[in-house]
C-alpha cells in the first residue's frame, strides 16, 4: 500500500515553486503525490517529474472536465471530438510526469446538468468516448481511474454500481474506476458494499473525509473502510483528497464555503498517521 497527497489542497498547477512543500510531504512519510492535470504541455510535467525524483516522490495523476465545449457525451460529435482530445494530452502530460494513473470525474462534464438522469444514449456516446481513450491511454501505459460522483456534482455516475457497468460495457484494461469515500459516503446505501462488490474494476481509492477535512475526524466508517481494502488485496494508492479556500475557483467548483481545518498541515501531518493507524489495525 501507498499513501498519498492530493495537491488540490494548494493548488491546480503544481511547480518548483511549491518544492518547500512538496519536501516536507516527503518527510511526512508520504510515498506520493496526485499532481492535478488541466493546464501545459507533457515537456512541463516531465520537468515536474524530474523534481519529483529527486524529492523521493511517486505520483499520480488527476483531472477534470469544466468546460462544456468538451462533453464526453454530448449529442454534438465535435464537442465529443475536443473531449477526447482533451483527455489525449491529458494522457500524454500523465505519461510524462511518469504517473501511471489519471483518475477523477473524467466521463462527463463536471457540474452541467440536463435536468433528467443519464440516457440509453448519452451512455452509448460514453461507451465510444472511453474507447477511444482507453485506446490511446494503452499507448502510454496510463490506466484511466473514472470517478463516480455525487448527485450534486453530475448525473452520470452517481454510484459505483453504475460506474462498474459501463466500465464493463466499454471493455478497455486502461478504462477502469477510482472509489471515493467521500461520494460514497452520500451516495451509496452501503458505502463499504460498494466499494467490495466493484474491487475488480478499482485501481486507485482517494480518502476522503464526509466533510472534505482532515482525515479521521468525521463521520466515514473508517475502521470498517479499512479493513474492506485491505481485505480484498488492494495494495496500490490511498490518497488523500481535501479542500481549502485558498484557491477561488477551485472552492466554487467543490462548495466549500468555510475552513474544514485548522491548516494545510493538520490536514496532511494527522491524515497520514490516521491512515497508516487505520492500515496496520486492519491487518
Amino acid at each position: 500500500m501507498k499513501i498519498g497527497m492530493c495537491m488540490f489542497l494548494w493548488t491546480t498547477a503544481v511547480s518548483k515553486k511549491h518544492e518547500p512543500l512538496l519536501r516536507d510531504i516527503k518527510a511526512t512519510g508520504f510515498d506520493g503525490v496526485e499532481i492535478p492535470i488541466f493546464a501545459g504541455m507533457p515537456d512541463d510535467y516531465k520537468k515536474l517529474g524530474d523534481l519529483l525524483d529527486r524529492i523521493g516522490l511517486e505520483r499520480t495523476a488527476v483531472s477534470a472536465m469544466g468546460d462544456p465545449s468538451m462533453n464526453l457525451i454530448s449529442a454534438d460529435a465535435a464537442t465529443r471530438k475536443a473531449g477526447i482530445a482533451y483527455m489525449k494530452w491529458a494522457v500524454d502530460c500523465a505519461d510524462a510526469l511518469g504517473a501511471r494513473t489519471l483518475s477523477g470525474p473524467l466521463h462527463s462534464t463536471l457540474g452541467a446538468f440536463s435536468g433528467s438522469g443519464p440516457t440509453p444514449a448519452e451512455k452509448n456516446r460514453s461507451i465510444a468516448s472511453q474507447r477511444a481513450i482507453g485506446d490511446h491511454a494503452g499507448t502510454r501505459n496510463v490506466t484511466i481511474g473514472l470517478e463516480a460522483l455525487n448527485r450534486f456534482e453530475c448525473y452520470l455516475f452517481n454510484t459505483m454500481a453504475d460506474l462498474s457497468e459501463h466500465i464493463d460495457a466499454v471493455g478497455r484494461p486502461h478504462i477502469k474506476a477510482m472509489y471515493d469515500t467521500f461520494h460514497a459516503n452520500i451516495e451509496e446505501a452501503d458505502p463499504i458494499g460498494a466499494y467490495t462488490k466493484h474491487r475488480r474494476n478499482v485501481v486507485h481509492i482517494h480518502i476522503s473525509e464526509n466533510d472534505r477535512g482532515v482525515p479521521g475526524r468525521g463521520n466515514i466508517p473508517w475502521k470498517e473502510t479499512f479493513a474492506a481494502i485491505r481485505k480484498s488485496g488492494y495494495d496500490d494508492w490511498l490518497t488523500i483528497e481535501a479542500f481549502g479556500r485558498s484557491l477561488k475557483d477551485l472552492a466554487a467548483a467543490t462548495k466549500v464555503w468555510r475552513d474544514f481545518s485548522e491548516s494545510p498541515e493538520a490536514v496532511y501531518r494527522d491524515g497520514y498517521k490516521h491512515i497508516r493507524n487505520g492500515w496496520k489495525k486492519a491487518a
